[in-house]
């Protein structure tokens, strides 16, 4: 076994942990140990990006969560993944580049009492480690690209290798309906219509342990990867005063339970599942919930898996005549060959796909003061996640309240840390989340009726046009929502007087010494869009405050 002692510990080599392990190793002098519950990336499927569906559900790269029955969805549970791998979801999600608006960082701001976190602080964070495909020429490299994006960092950004007639049309008939055409919906304001840009590399799927752990990070004499490792709890001692500090962690490992220590600080990067969930383990979380199972209270923290928010798609199937959709691509063996061999010839086509291909964001209602809606629009449709494709043309148009009110929960239910916790989102748990969920459904009609979309007479599936009242659309949202696999939120920072606030504005644990969470758990409110990019950004602050204080 490696020394057990290190600098800083990290939990979870997933979009954070490979992030904050880059950063805090590139200086010799610090000892870095990266602990990952689950295996290598070494699964093919992780790698073409058509393979989320191998991944999804799948033990091997996937925790294989579930939600709590959930009224909003009448009754309803939910698969609820979460990326079991290195790499962690940047190896199992839909690989969209998606930074949000600058009103959510600068609500972050103002609820953290710190600008640190204002878009324009922000966004040199996301550049640092951005490489981004419209700077690959120096001739390309005009004001307005540099002004908002990277090159040369380690995170690849690209355009996707396909195209779809009937998803060009519809974003045609979304510029009828009035939702203007865009070119980058990463400037601050992502209202419009385009194609999605995705985190690949020559049409391979680019996770975080590609881009931040190999080769670099692997080579350097100061950095341990564990993997296939259960982190159990964290370890506390009693400092100056009787306050409480993170000395370390206790994990499983080849059949021994171990005791690691850190001589710095302990990151906790397991997600909005698994951080929560973690510092509930170690004593840290509401006193009732740790003494109902007999756990010791380190420290009161009333907010720990509190706050949880998540974007809930509410799917809208269009049957359409006369356009090739992947349902009658893929419909037959000599189809699914074809597909095949583009993707090996030509790293192209439908096995090059994001889940969505699609975007658009535009409001609800008029009365919205923003965009509050995003679309992920698929040419493909079928009952369920996993279930087979249907059998006629037709394409999906999903759509998400892009900053739900209703707010949820993550609690443990065992003492063990091998035990899935209980996840209940409450979806359409607010009066507003209800309304915006009706009138999301009507935007889309009024899109798919305009003339450009008119020549593939589309006839709506699901939810179905004899479902119009407020009543009735927000009954079928809740049986036909699924989430977006965006859990944030479960361990928010926020000012000191907040008292549900479990970081600080630097994302230091409250009440202890020694321990910090960087991840998307930390998130005040969910931002406008996909949540990878912001975990990213959030971590690479994380590693410039973290290497400040060790400088002193």
């Amino acid at each position: 076994m490696p020394e057990q002692h290190y600098d800083y510990i990290i939990i979870g080599a997933g979009t954070a942990g490979c992030l904050l392990a880059n950063r805090l190793s590139a200086d010799p002098a610090n000892r870095v140990l990266l602990i990952e519950a689950g295996g290598k990336d070494n699964y093919h499927w992780i790698h073409i990006p058509v393979g989320y569906l191998y991944c999804i559900g799948n033990p091997r790269t996937d925790w294989c969560f579930r939600t709590e029955p959930d009224a909003g969805l009448n009754g309803r549970q939910l698969i609820y993944p979460r990326g079991k791998t290195l790499g962690g979801c940047s190896s199992i999600n839909g690989m969209i580049y998606m930074r949000g608006q600058a009103r959510d960082y600068d609500h972050w701001a103002e609820v953290s009492g710190d600008d640190a976190w204002r878009w324009d602080h922000c966004l040199p964070d996301f550049m640092r480690h951005e490489n981004h495909y419209r700077l690959d020429a120096a001739g390309s490299r005009d004001a307005q690209h540099a002004r908002y994006h990277g090159h040369g960092g380690e995170w690849r950004v690209e355009r996707q290798r396909l195209k779809w007639q009937v998803l060009d049309d519809f974003a045609e008939a979304a510029r009828q309906a009035g939702i203007p055409a865009t070119d980058d919906f990463n400037r601050g304001c992502n209202e419009g219509v385009d194609y999605f840009e995705v985190n690949q590399r020559r049409g391979w799927r680019w996770n975080t342990a590609k881009a931040f752990l190999r080769p670099i990070c692997m080579k350097r004499d100061n950095f341990q990867l564990w993997h296939g490792t259960q982190v159990l709890r964290l370890v506390f001692e009693r400092g100056e005063g009787g306050r409480p500090r993170c000395t370390g962690v206790e994990v499983a490992k080849g059949g021994e339970t171990l005791t690691v220590k850190a001589r710095g600080e302990v990151i906790l990067s397991a997600g909005a599942i698994g951080s929560p969930q973690l510092l509930q383990l170690s004593g840290l979380g509401s006193p009732s919930l740790l003494r109902q199972h007999a756990i010791p209270v380190i420290q009161e923290l009333p907010g720990v898996g509190e706050n949880l928010q998540d974007h809930l798609q509410i799917r809208a199937i269009y049957k359409v005549a006369g356009a090739k959709t992947l349902n009658t691509l893929a419909g037959t063996l000599l189809g699914k060959a074809r597909i095949g061999l583009e993707y090996l010839i030509k790293r192209s086509g439908p096995m090059s796909m994001a889940p969505s291909q699609l975007g658009a964001f535009t409001r609800s209602s008029a009365a919205q003061p923003y965009p509050n809606l995003e679309y992920h629009v698929q040419p493909l449709s079928l009952d369920a996640f996993g279930q087979p494709l249907h059998t006629f043309p037709a394409i999906t148009a999903s759509v998400c309240n892009l900053n739900p009110t209703s707010r949820g929960s993550v609690r443990i239910d065992s003492r063990d840390a091998r035990e899935a916790p209980k996840i209940a989102p409450n979806y359409l748990n607010s009066e507003e989340d209800r309304q915006v969920a009706a009138d999301s459904l009507r935007v889309t009609r009024r899109i798919v009726a305009q003339p450009a979309f008119a020549k593939y007479q589309p006839e709506e599936v699901k939810p179905g046009v004899q479902y119009q009242s407020d009543d009735d659309l927000t009954r079928l949202a809740g049986d036909i929502g699924t989430t977006i696999f965006h859990p944030v939120g479960t361990a928010r920072m926020g000012r000191a007087d907040d008292a549900m606030a479990v970081v600080d504005s630097h994302l230091r644990v409250r009440g202890v010494d020694g321990l910090r969470v960087a991840d998307a758990s930390v998130m005040p409110t969910i931002t406008s869009g996909n949540t990878n990019s912001p975990t990213l950004m959030i971590a690479e602050k994380a590693a410039g405050w973290i290497l400040a204080e060790r400088r002193g």
